[in-house]
């Protein structure tokens, strides 16, 4: 099924949407899907699979590229009756989050699907991302310790 090129503003979208739930935690996936769960019928061209990922760095911005290790990650994909496909990468080894996440993925592409996905699923992972890094931030702070030079008078 020949499908259109997404617009430039739903890809940035749809990337965000991923990494939002590649972040989160499978049971509030899963607690999020169970809520849009109406006999959601797909299949699974690419059932979960367990690989490794080179991790290369910089040092600086500028610096020459080195692999830095490898990761665990986590690979899967479904297609929706409907034709569209959804795929989910997650570090770790959860096959059932990677599961999830291509399924909300897919999900997501469905036009009337999307605001039920957004407002069931993803605003409240945002909210819950968004108040652990608040709480990182201010334990954090927390610690700071602010420098400061006096000046002698000696010029």
């Amino acid at each position: 099924m020949n499908r259109p090129d997404p617009a430039a503003g739903d890809l940035e979208q749809r990337r965000e949407a991923l990494g939002v739930l590649a972040r989160a935690e499978s049971r509030d996936i899963a607690d999020g899907l169970r809520q849009l769960d109406d006999g959601l019928a797909y299949s699974e061209p690419r059932p979960p699979e367990i690989g490794l990922v080179m991790l290369r760095g910089r040092i600086g911005s500028r610096g020459a590229p080195f692999n830095a290790g490898e990761a665990t990650v986590t690979r899967a994909a479904v297609q929706l009756s409907s034709g569209e496909m959804g795929f989910g990468y997650v570090l770790g080894r959860d096959r059932e989050k990677a599961r999830m996440v291509a399924l909300c993925d897919a999900l997501w592409q469905v036009a009337e699907r999307r605001d039920a996905v957004e407002t069931r699923v993803l605003a409240p992972l945002r909210s819950k991302q968004k108040e652990k890094k608040e709480l990182e931030r201010a334990r954090t702070a927390a610690t700071r310790v602010d420098f400061f030079t006096l000046v002698r008078g000696e010029d």
